[in-house]
């Protein structure tokens, strides 16, 4: 599932065919049928991110803020100017591996996703998504069982949720998070970007996006071309 998840960036990218269409269409294929999520979903979540990272209300990967986790040096200087205390920031370092890579994905994009599709009507990506369910469903019923299949399906999204977390915030939290001040965009991508060291591991276990300053410059180009 986390494999499905590196690719299906790909193919949301455009990065992978010539042509935009064939991206879009095996684009629904693996985010839908492969992992159960709607495409439109993701497009429109990781255009605003590609647009303004860690941009505070215009990148939904910081929109967190404040309730759970004090992003950042502005927001947490503004937070004790007004006196708000909503968890115990000074300890969020250690919370945040409780709530939040094993969370992230059961709990909070498991239900989401559902109400996003149906409230803008994206039937095709919903008939994409049940495609999955029911094929994991017809799949692990005859062998687990209903508990078994709940169990399993849980227990999958609980470690992909771990895995997408520790990746996802490992380039971009360590950088400038603020309110958006409109600097040019080459500047706004580098000041929320960092690479992590290579290795044959760190290029798999993210799918390349331990490369992700040229991620972020380059979106378009293929993952296997940014270490060059």
């Amino acid at each position: 599932q986390a494999q499905a998840g590196w690719l299906q960036h790909d193919f949301g990218h455009l990065s992978v065919f010539s042509k935009s269409k064939w991206n879009h269409w095996v684009h629904k294929f693996v985010i839908g049928h492969l992992k159960g999520a709607p495409a439109s979903w993701w497009n429109h979540l990781h255009n605003q991110h590609h647009a303004k990272p860690n941009c505070f209300r215009k990148d939904p990967d910081v929109n967190m803020h404040p309730l759970f986790f004090a992003l950042g040096k502005t927001l947490s200087v503004e937070l004790g100017v007004q006196k708000k205390k909503f968890m115990p920031y000074n300890h969020q370092h250690k919370y945040f591996f409780i709530i939040g890579p094993p969370a992230l994905v059961p709990l909070y994009f498991q239900w989401y996703i559902f109400y996003f599709v149906i409230q803008r009507k994206q039937w095709v990506d919903l008939a994409w998504m049940l495609s999955f369910y029911i094929r994991f469903f017809l799949t692990y019923l005859p062998l687990i069982g209903l508990k078994g299949i709940v169990g399993l399906h849980l227990l999958v999204r609980f470690i992909e949720s771990n895995w997408f977390v520790w990746v996802t915030q490992m380039n971009h939290i360590p950088m400038h998070i603020d309110y958006d001040k409109n600097v040019d965009w080459f500047s706004t991508q580098l000041q929320a970007t960092c690479n992590v060291h290579q290795s044959f591991f760190n290029d798999w276990f993210s799918g390349h996006l331990n490369f992700q300053i040229e991620h972020h410059l380059f979106p378009t180009m293929p993952r296997h071309n940014y270490w060059k």
